[in-house]
């Protein structure tokens, strides 16, 4: 049977140029939910950015909303690639899932712009889609984790908002950093992991310690800091758990409402179902304790 599956499979990339490899899952949303898929919410000379938006009822009122990034070291990865908002539907949340610009399309800082300009697309649009301005909660993973704490905690700084420009108030209500690279400088050179995605991704900036800095979440730790949500495995191979450490001890001294979840034996993202549960029950007592959970 397996066999005859990938027979069947080369067969239809053969006829249409689909591959399993494009092969993605649909996410399941609520009754009730509307789903609005590959909104462009930034755009440059030939190219552009787009987003999935899955919308709660109108008759529930305002809703929170996650806006999440997908990770992949700035390099690969896609939206459709992220399905499981389950949790968040349950608590009512409507879900903004992004695109950004990859390398080598783009080196830094054009995912942090994309993160920004996403976040900046729902404030504007906040109230024609339904959601609450004041309860704006952004994640990711990896990457993800990176442009979601770069995009949240930049707060009204617009150094990277030049592609949309004009919105002021700018600010979350958490941020939710998955085993995210918070130190670009220790990841492309440092003593832990290093990794050559970092410096690809910094590109002819690969040198220029200011330009690191500035695109590193560690330099925009401040008292103004929303509330931080962090989970990393200790084993991860990837990204160096000592990155979460830091920015969790950072942001305490800081004064900033930070919960930092450990797993044992927990590699890059790849935790054990059970675990995941736990984490995701974690996730959303934490955004009940900050009344973004109703």
């Amino acid at each position: 049977m397996k066999k005859m599956s990938l027979i069947m499979a080369g067969l239809l990339a053969c006829l249409t140029g689909f591959t399993q490899e494009d092969a993605v899952k649909k996410v399941n949303y609520p009754v009730g939910y509307n789903a609005l898929l590959d909104v462009v919410y930034t755009s440059g000379p030939g190219w552009e950015q787009k987003l999935d938006l899955y919308l709660a009822p109108k008759d529930m009122g305002p809703a929170p909303i996650v806006i999440n990034i997908h990770g992949g070291g700035w390099n690969h990865g896609t939206k459709e690639s992220q399905t499981g908002f389950s949790t968040f539907f349950k608590a009512g949340f409507a879900v903004a899932n992004i695109e950004y610009r990859l390398t080598p399309q783009a080196t830094a800082p054009a995912a942090v712009e994309d993160a920004r300009c996403a976040l900046v697309y729902i404030v504007r649009n906040a109230a024609a889609l339904n959601v609450d301005v004041n309860r704006i909660v952004i994640m990711g993973g990896s990457a993800g984790g990176h442009l979601a704490l770069m995009a949240g905690l930049l707060g009204n700084d617009h150094r990277f908002d030049g592609n949309c420009k004009g919105v002021e108030n700018i600010k979350v209500a958490a941020i939710i950093d998955k085993y995210g690279i918070t130190d670009v400088n220790d990841w492309a050179y440092g003593s832990h992991i290093t990794s050559k995605s970092a410096t690809r991704w910094l590109g002819d900036k690969a040198k220029d310690e200011a330009f690191i800095r500035s695109v590193s979440p560690v330099s925009f730790v401040n008292k103004n800091n929303p509330p931080v949500f962090i989970v990393h495995g200790d084993a991860d191979p990837v990204v160096p758990y000592q990155q979460s450490v830091d920015l969790h001890k950072k942001l305490q001294e800081a004064g900033v409402k930070t919960q930092f979840v450990t797993i044992p034996g927990g590699q890059h993202g790849k935790f054990p179902a059970d675990k995941n549960s736990e984490l995701n029950k974690s996730i959303i007592s934490f955004l009940r304790e900050l009344n973004i959970v109703k």
